[in-house]
């Protein structure tokens, strides 16, 4: 996620915060390197060049040339003006009481993922106790009604639909459906149209004015940078767009839309798409992407991921197996798993202050990590909770039932062997804990 932009700024600040003294000319110097970065991110050319403005005049001021650390505060201006481009605050959802009809309308070109999000947003309003309907008023590409149905199917969510070729009769026969059945959160699947179909952009200004929607979302694929903008733009032309949903982040290694997308359109981001799993849906935290793309880590979404997956009565049995060395390789699959659900090791690393952008993908070897699983999951539950009476005619089994070889097999057992021992060792002592948390933070 970001990771090019993310390695340009963080040697950008590497160099700056390393200077004891900073003159007018190691500003212009690193404000040109910021410049060169933007725009090979594909950020807007008028976007770039109000940052740059912006950067060289706040730069050049009291504030940081005659700070007692000018390299942290000119860090620090950076890290504030990326917030500003990125929308400044976390804009949430402008929804009516749970009483009360709200209605969700989806638009955007086609492809840009505007079912799947619909379907993720449907589930993330459900999780949050809302009662919603998806409403199929997708009536041009093939198959969009059948898809809808099926993660509507997959999440619990009543899908709406009808068997004809108008999208306003649709959306008005829906909304009627959800009076009538106690819905109070409406989710409109549009058509992808381009802003250059006449025909199709009338359809979507009659559907918004049948849906009088709450909030009128743009879904944008993120990976096309500027055009994703462009498009945006327009269509807020011709129905006042509320927000916008960035599809594919995690794939999007430069950020030009995300950067471009408030000064442009004036839209704030609301949710980014993380994944391909119907949970990978997340509000965007302008401070936290910033954050990212600095080197700085994103610490608080770490710790929200591993609070979905980890209660705290949990947490306190796990701490006294570790303790007591009890942890067995059934406990050890079960953090697997659940580190599984938090997204891949490279996505939660970028998370980790000064790991972002410093771990080359080569060096996460998650084949070995599904290997590891596959071994595990060839054991019985006798023996994965208690691995020392894997003698040889055991272990020659695991390897043959997991597609491995008894070096593998064996390799994990002492690899989790090292583990128990250190796990103990950091559980036991609240000092060495101390001491580790120092390092990583170093």
């Amino acid at each position: 996620m970001l990771e090019k932009i993310s390695t340009k700024f963080n040697d950008i600040i590497k160099q700056v915060s390393g200077k004891g003294t900073i003159s007018e000319k190691n500003i212009q110097e690193a404000v040109e390197e910021i410049k060169i970065a933007l725009l090979e991110a594909d950020v807007n050319l008028r976007v770039v060049r109000r940052f740059v403005n912006k950067t060289i005049e706040e730069a050049k001021g009291e504030t940081v040339l005659r700070s007692v650390d000018p390299g942290q505060m000119f860090t620090k201006l950076i890290y504030d003006r990326m917030v500003a481009l990125l929308g400044g605050e976390t804009t949430e959802l402008q929804l009516k009481g749970p009483d009360t009809q709200s209605v969700i309308l989806m638009m955007g070109l086609q492809g840009s993922g505007k079912t799947t999000t619909s379907a993720k947003l449907a589930a993330r309003l459900k999780k949050e106790g809302r009662k919603p309907l998806l409403v199929a008023a997708d009536l041009v590409r093939p198959a969009a009604i059948k898809q809808l149905q099926v993660l509507g199917e997959q999440i619990g969510v009543e899908v709406y639909t009808e068997d004809t070729k108008d999208a306003v009769k649709v959306v008005k026969n829906g909304l009627k459906y959800a009076k009538k059945n106690s819905i109070n959160t409406i989710i409109v699947d549009t058509a992808g149209r381009l802003h250059l179909d006449d025909e199709m952009m009338k359809e979507i200004e009659a559907v918004f004015k049948a849906a009088s929607p709450q909030e009128t979302l743009f879904v944008a694929d993120s990976m096309t940078g500027q055009h994703a903008v462009d498009i945006a733009k327009e269509f807020n032309a011709r129905v006042e767009l509320s927000g916008v949903i960035l599809t594919k982040f995690d794939s999007d290694a430069r950020g030009g839309a995300a950067l471009s997308l408030k000064t442009i359109t004036g839209k704030n981001i609301k949710f980014i798409g993380t994944g391909e799993k119907i949970e990978d849906l997340e509000i965007f935290h302008p401070e936290r992407i910033a954050s990212r793309i600095l080197g700085m880590g994103d610490v608080v979404s770490l710790v929200e991921k591993a609070q979905e997956q980890t209660d705290v009565e949990e947490a306190k049995k796990l701490e006294e197996k570790m303790a007591s060395s009890t942890f067995t390789l059934e406990d050890y699959l079960e953090q697997f798993q659940k580190m599984k659900k938090m997204g891949s090791v490279q996505s939660l690393l970028e998370m980790v202050p000064g790991l972002a952008g410093q771990v080359p993908e080569d060096a996460i070897n998650e084949k070995e990590m599904k290997r590891e699983e596959a071994i595990i999951l060839s054991m019985t539950k006798i023996e994965r909770h208690n691995h020392r009476i894997l003698g040889p005619s055991r272990r020659k089994r695991v390897a043959k039932g997991s597609g491995t070889n008894v070096y593998e097999v064996n390799r994990l057992l002492k690899k989790f062997e090292k583990m128990r021992l250190m796990m103990k060792k950091v559980a036991k002592n609240k000092k060495y804990q101390a001491k580790l948390m120092s390092q990583l933070g170093s």
